[in-house]
């Protein structure tokens, strides 16, 4: 693959995270997807293989409909590509346990994917958990 079809496929799939659109998973994200997502929420549901990536999406999005991703900074680098982005939403339903508090969020994320044969196969994702969650409670971030 060319820097400018990792590129594109990226794109893509902060594409399928901010539509809600999961008709294309199957397109950016191998069947043998592999998440490795932060631990401070505690366990959490798999987001392995186009199941898991579709349910995530779902849930996700059903606590936060209008949730975007917004890709600020991409370094391409081999099979790997790391994303520094930030995400924002309107948290209008249940979430993590947390029913609805119709507060705005904005969560700065950094993600590492590892593409193979033109799919992402392996993200590792970190994101400000401590400032999700304080925004939604209503808390001062500083």
């Amino acid at each position: 693959m060319t820097r400018q079809e990792k590129l594109v496929l990226i794109e893509r799939l902060h594409d399928i995270w901010s539509t809600g659109d999961t008709r294309s998973i199957h397109e950016v994200y191998a069947e043998s997807f592999v998440a490795h997502m932060p631990k401070g929420w505690g366990p959490a549901p798999s987001r392995d293989g186009h199941d898991g990536i579709r349910q995530a999406i779902e849930r996700l999005r059903s606590g936060f409909p209008d949730w975007r991703e917004h890709i600020d900074d991409i370094v391409i680098d081999e099979d790997r590509v790391a994303v520094r982005y930030h995400s924002t939403g309107t948290h209008l339903g249940a979430f993590a346990g947390m029913p609805a508090s119709c507060r705005r969020v904005e969560v700065d994320e950094l993600s590492i994917f590892r593409i193979k044969e033109g799919r992402v196969v392996e993200q590792w994702c970190l994101n400000d958990d401590l400032a999700f969650g304080k925004q939604i409670r209503g808390e001062p971030l500083s």
